[in-house]
């Protein structure tokens, strides 16, 4: 049984959460908060396998108040929600700890299978804002000059990697899926799944969307 703790300051779209989650038998809700502070408080007490997390809250917003819930090191994941008009958010949010971004207006079955997605330690990012959220992501990056003039070499994070998996790891930050990587680099989906696992624990990345980022400020993905 997954359990979800809600967050979001509107009560009319915390009962149409509610709802939903509830008609699933995989799925019970355990409590609603209408601020950061009150979701901080309430997955401390009540430890949830998802926080759904709305971004724009009163008071702590749902980007701290994703970091607050992350920084415990606790098993409880975090799947944010937004609006198009705020994916510029969607970097702060991943980088606060977040498993997951979803737009608001996502249907019903894709909202489902990302609670489930993350509640099991997978990763899910909206399809719409996948590319716009990594062609955003390469302007948080350092220029060449803003680390001084010499080059610092590769990085130590990708050192424990092997070869396949530094190409997994790059292919990854692309954005393919497993089932892409697993067409083209001519591997059993299997296999790519355990290259990914093998990844995230020689990283210490705590998601796919952990790698992504990685990927990205290792410079595997120009």
């Amino acid at each position: 049984m997954t359990t979800v703790l809600i967050a979001d300051d509107q009560p009319l779209q915390r009962l149409g959460y509610r709802m939903l989650l509830e008609s699933q038998d995989d799925m019970t809700v355990l409590g609603e908060a209408g601020n950061g502070a009150e979701a901080v408080r309430m997955t401390a007490e009540l430890h949830p396998d998802v926080v759904l997390m709305d971004i724009r809250m009163p008071g702590l917003d749902g980007i701290e108040a994703t970091h607050r819930v992350t920084a415990t090191g606790n098993r409880t994941r975090v799947l944010i929600l937004t609006t198009f008009d705020l994916d510029e958010y969607a970097y702060a949010g991943l980088r606060a700890g977040a498993s997951g971004f979803l737009v608001k207006d996502a249907q019903p079955e894709e909202l489902l299978s990302g609670i489930r997605a993350v509640a099991t330690g997978d990763a899910v990012v909206a399809p719409a804002l996948t590319r716009r959220l990594l062609d955003a992501y390469v302007h948080f990056l350092p220029t060449p000059s803003e680390g001084g003039a010499s080059d610092p070499g590769p990085d130590p994070r990708l050192a424990p990697l092997t070869d396949r998996e530094r190409e997994i790891l790059t292919v990854i930050g692309r954005g393919w899926t497993n089932t892409e990587i697993a067409t083209r680099l001519h591997l059993a989906e299997s296999t790519v799944k355990t290259h990914i696992s093998r990844i995230l624990a020689k990283t210490g990345s705590r998601d796919r969307i952990q790698a992504v980022i990685l990927a990205y400020e290792t410079k595997l993905v120009p």
